[in-house]
């Protein structure tokens, strides 16, 4: 419909990316100046827009519009001086455009670092261009291709072939600095955007006047009926707050339901399909309309963090993706309602089939067991060594370990996940994990790296092997954990009596002895003795020989601290009734399976600071029944 009134404006596109309206060679660019973080935004004009994805991470108060900072002494046009940046996608769209071939020019100047000896000018930025999907500038570094900063460079694309929309795409790959001069300082930057046609624009009018009114008819007719069909899905059935259009516009490589999809698979909620209730609301088990079964997690919409929080939780989850971890199907926010939608686990969590009731253990054999193993440990080597962010889980435990339908291992629960930032690994504000699971140096002084995973991994390990819970057995009353029995069945040479005895003589025992001492490896006091889990892999799988250590129990006065920290762990836990411990197997097993929680306090603050979870807790907290 608009394409009828065709004029030289709908054949050319001026933006001014991060600034004010200007004019340059007789052309008016377009201001670009609103200050979204992930966002859509549409011109005024309607004739272009721009979407942005991503988060500056620990950088709470970012900008994505960059000013000449240093005082540049930039040469050209006024819009060189400012520029649009993200921290990990950056889209532009040109919108009914005619039909044709463009020359599109693009504008870039470094000027968010010096041009002096200082620390400041040390700062490197590298990313990728797209139009219309192709790759045209990879590693593009501005200071670089301009031989340095405030020098502008114009990079032509001079045929570009445009049906009725132009897409400009600006992502980082990861490459380059970060943090220089300051965090955040990184992702892809533009100054300015040209495109003019190669044709010649006919200005004159080309239809009769019937046939221009027949057309706009037709196309309004039809413009009705995409609009119903819209109405239909539920596009317009509610009121899309900023939030929503955040999340929409988000590059995420996960969907986006509808809040009456949800209710529909889930019976409006209905408490017959709950299978699970954590920290910040109940999980229900659904059924999509093409069948799909879903695991759907009600989320609190009174967290403290906010909707906008949970947005770019969402956008962290979605970028993980491995056999062996829980897949995210997608999100929905819609009104007070956060809705985190995954894969539905048949066979529920690990602490169920191990110490859950009498009707409620699996039969699991040994082969089973060795893969659950490796599933974990591959899961959490991709977590810390092979995915784009270095994450910390922070709380592996049984609980947090779901069962396919294959009883292949998927790791669950990523709200408690910490961004591994190699210069802060001594985390002041907050400890959070499980009683029994968490490393020494972690529950002690706070200070969290991947190392503290690697322990709470051979915990789960020891629990596996022995079929038994590491804060509920206790063969001897001087025994705190599984783990002390352990230390002392290796000081006597009788590892093997650790071997679940549900499993007869069906296993065998140089993989037991393996991965027994792969277990105390792993819980070694001293985290820079704790193996990566990549090597965890190869030791579980016979690659790589193992030679636990011998723990002495009492030879350190650190160790003796960490054992008066089990005993109040262990006052705590009697405080506060763990629903699979052996005190409770009387209660009502309809309560959702959960965790003993711990207040600790880290050592230089005055504050106490309590094992909870961020946003997204027990994302798949599931019930023993």
């Amino acid at each position: 419909m608009f394409m009828l009134f065709m004029s030289i404006a709908d054949t050319s596109l001026f933006i001014n990316c991060g600034g004010p309206r200007t004019s340059f060679e007789g052309n008016n660019y377009e201001a670009d100046t609103t200050n979204r973080g992930p966002s859509y935004f549409s011109s005024p004009s309607d004739r272009w827009a721009f979407s942005s994805s991503g988060v500056y991470v620990g950088l709470q108060a970012a900008s994505y519009i960059a000013s000449n900072t240093f005082s540049l002494d930039v040469s050209g046009p006024d819009f060189y001086n400012t520029a649009r940046l993200a921290p990990n996608s950056l889209k532009y769209y040109g919108l009914c455009l005619q039909g044709g071939s463009y020359r599109v020019r693009l504008h870039f100047a470094e000027i968010m670092f010096s041009n002096d000896s200082t620390y400041s000018s040390l700062g490197r930025r590298i990313f990728d261009v797209a139009i219309q999907g192709r790759v045209v500038l990879r590693d593009f570094n501005i200071m670089e291709e301009a031989n340095g900063v405030g020098k502008v460079i114009t990079k032509d694309f001079p045929d570009v072939t445009v049906s009725s929309t132009l897409e400009i795409h600006l992502y980082w790959t990861g490459k380059g600095t970060n943090a220089i001069p300051d965090r955040g300082v990184y992702g892809p930057l533009i100054s300015a955007i040209t495109v003019t046609p190669n044709f010649r624009v006919d200005t004159g009018s080309g239809l009769p006047v019937g046939a221009v009114i027949g057309i706009v008819l037709a196309s309004i007719v039809v413009l009705l009926l995409v609009l119903f069909a819209l109405w239909k899905k539920g596009i317009f059935g509610g009121k899309n707050n900023q939030e929503e259009l955040e999340l929409r516009a988000l590059d995420l490589q996960t969907g986006h339901f509808r809040l009456r999809q949800i209710k529909a698979a889930t019976n409006n909620f209905d408490p017959a399909n709950k299978i699970g209730e954590g920290g910040f609301g109940p999980v229900y088990k659904g059924v999509l309309a093409d069948g799909a079964i879903i695991a759907v997690k009600q989320l609190s919409s009174k967290s403290k963090q906010g909707n906008r929080e949970f947005v770019n939780e969402i956008g962290m989850i979605s970028a993980l993706q491995h056999p062996n971890l829980v897949k995210l199907y997608g999100c929905c926010i819609e009104g007070n309602q956060l809705l985190v939608i995954y894969e539905y686990m048949e066979n529920n969590c690990l602490a169920r089939a191990l110490f859950g009731r009498d009707d409620q253990r699996l039969n699991i054999d040994w082969a089973t067991r060795k893969r659950i193993c490796s599933g974990i440990a591959k899961g959490l080597a991709y977590l810390h060594e092979e995915s784009r962010l270095k994450i910390v889980h922070r709380d592996i435990k049984c609980t947090n370990v779901l069962l396919d339908k294959d009883l292949n291992a998927k790791i669950s629960d990523f709200g408690l996940a910490k961004l591994d930032e190699e210069e802060n690994t001594h985390i002041s504000t907050r400890i959070a994990g499980t009683v029994g699971y968490m490393a020494p140096e972690y529950a002690m002084r706070g200070y969290l790296t991947d190392k503290a995973d690697v322990y709470s991994f051979g915990v789960v390990l020891l629990e596996i092997v022995s079929g038994k819970s590491n804060t509920n057995y206790r063969p001897k009353e001087e025994f705190v954990y599984l783990l002390d029995w352990a230390y002392v069945l290796q000081e006597q040479g009788n590892l093997l009596e650790l071997v679940d005895p549900r499993l007869g003589t069906n296993y065998s025992k140089k993989e037991a002895m393996r991965m027994i001492n792969v277990s105390l490896l792993c819980t070694n006091p001293s985290p820079t003795l704790r193996p990566s889990m990549s090597s965890v892999v190869s030791m579980l799988e016979g690659k790589l020989p193992v030679q636990a250590p011998i723990i002495k129990r009492t030879t350190s006065d650190d160790e003796m601290r960490f054992k008066s920290f089990e005993k109040l762990s262990h006052d705590s836990q009697t405080t506060q009734v763990s629903t699979y411990s052996q005190d409770s197997q009387g209660q009502n097993m309809n309560a959702p399976w959960s965790d003993s929680s711990v207040s600790v306090s880290v050592p230089g603050k005055d504050e106490n600071v309590t094992s909870t979870s961020r946003l997204l807790p027990d994302l798949y907290n599931v019930n023993l029944d």
